[in-house]
């Protein structure tokens, strides 16, 4: 990997630091104007919205120009969404703000990949894309933590500007604040990506031209007998991990008796054992081989259910990061295959814009069941069971999928694992 490989890591690390941080920021303001549980898990809905309704266009839009550019112009659109905090526009609509920025910044963030590298490094790269993103979550959902703490948002808050009045008087104002220098640091990095000399594909010249080829990206991928298998585990996958971000924070507080900035804390814990999975699949995993780890998935949802019994810190902390790695070794071969796939059907920027489309409408329709149960009275514990028992579920019904793929299309899944097999070697 040479020098622009890392300014991208770096770029995406700082970016993915901030966001994560801002989100507990944002529970922050949430809780400080006393609004009701059920409504903190509508913090991702909105954040997400973008990601659904604007995929047809921030793929094409990444596929028009440079993408360090486009990650730049992101970058902007999120501080933009924390400044509005800072004015007390309401947390949901500015944080939706910065949901659209993340919607443009994640079909350049992933589709330079598969520009700048060749295929055979495709998972190696996304082991290091998804361990370094894993560990700015850690991070930032432990700094976001750290920075609304009592005694550290009290320093931050003594901070003054002669003969200006900032009217940051809060532990969440200060702590976005902070947040807003991250996402500079980003957006500064993203000047340096280097070319990747890829000829950009030019917009269709109508919207609704747009909405027509996107439409064509989401069919041919579905079609795909293994960018059907690796589509449908990442929507899963993405959408029963935003939901268990915020599960993490109801059940540290009814089962551990933690608030906000400890719960951050182990939500970091099992994000920490997301990283060690990433990077132990890229190291072992080829990219033919993807398919195999599909089991995993299963276990992970059968292992969240054990967190019903546990009430000890002592068992909780291996117990997440057991759920973490087996979510990180499973999730980073599957998105590989699923780049592979959707560079040679439809194009490195319109694949990833497919992929957050169908995620992002999984976390939208799991966040919004999430909180309709939490409203209505269940206890968590009982949401945990069904939240472990759908997981487990859904992943069965993938792998039978694929099996009945293999049994009925057996040669046309020869040639397509043959032909990721040698794609993988060049």
């Amino acid at each position: 990997m040479n020098l622009g490989f890392y300014i991208i890591m770096a770029a995406q690390f700082f970016s993915s630091l901030a966001d994560n941080a801002l989100l507990v920021a944002a529970i922050a303001l949430l809780m400080q104007a006393d609004s009701p549980t059920w409504m903190t898990p509508y913090l991702k809905f909105f954040f997400v919205v973008s990601y659904v309704v604007l995929a047809p266009y921030v793929g094409a839009f990444a596929d028009r120009l440079p993408k360090g550019r486009v990650m730049f112009f992101s970058n902007m659109v999120k501080i933009v969404g924390c400044v509005l905090m800072l004015f007390e526009v309401n947390p949901l609509a500015a944080y939706a703000l910065v949901g659209l920025g993340a919607a443009a910044y994640s079909p350049a963030k992933y589709g330079i990949l598969t520009e700048y590298l060749p295929h055979s490094k495709l998972v190696i790269a996304n082991g290091w894309i998804e361990g370094l993103t894993v560990t700015s979550i850690i991070l930032g959902t432990m700094l976001g933590g750290v920075l609304i703490n009592e005694q550290v948002s009290h320093s931050l808050l003594q901070f003054d500007i002669p003969h200006l009045e900032t009217g940051i008087d809060t532990p969440p104002e200060a702590a976005i604040c902070v947040i807003v220098l991250v996402y500079a640091i980003a957006a500064a990095f993203n000047l340096y990506i280097p070319s990747t000399g890829v000829a950009m594909k030019p917009l269709p010249a109508h919207p609704l031209e747009t909405l027509k080829d996107f439409a064509g990206c989401v069919v041919s991928l579905w079609k795909d007998r293994l960018g059907q298998i690796s589509l449908a585990v990442t929507t899963l996958f993405w959408g029963a991990g935003a939901t268990l971000q915020f599960i993490m924070i109801e059940w540290s507080r009814a089962a551990l008796g933690y608030g906000l900035s400890l719960a951050s804390i182990l939500q970091g814990v099992c994000a920490l054992g997301i990283a060690a999975g990433a990077v132990f699949a890229s190291m072992r995993v080829r990219l033919d081989r993807a398919v195999r780890v599909i089991p995993l998935g299963i276990l992970m949802g059968l292992m969240v259910i054990l967190m019903v019994v546990v009430r000890d810190v002592r068992l909780a902390v291996p117990l997440i990061v057991l759920i973490g790695g087996l979510a990180g070794y499973f999730v980073v071969p599957m998105n590989a295959l699923l780049q592979h796939r959707g560079h040679h059907l439809v194009g490195a920027g319109r694949s990833i814009a497919v992929q957050n489309f169908n995620e992002n409408a999984s976390i939208l329709m799991m966040i919004a069941m999430y909180s309709i149960l939490l409203g209505s009275g269940v206890s968590i514990l009982w949401v945990i069971a069904i939240f472990g028992l759908f997981v487990a579920g859904t992943m069965t019904l993938v792998l039978w999928w694929y099996v009945h793929n293999r049994r009925v299309r057996g040669e046309e899944m020869e040639r397509l694992l043959a032909f990721a097999r040698a794609e993988d070697h060049k």
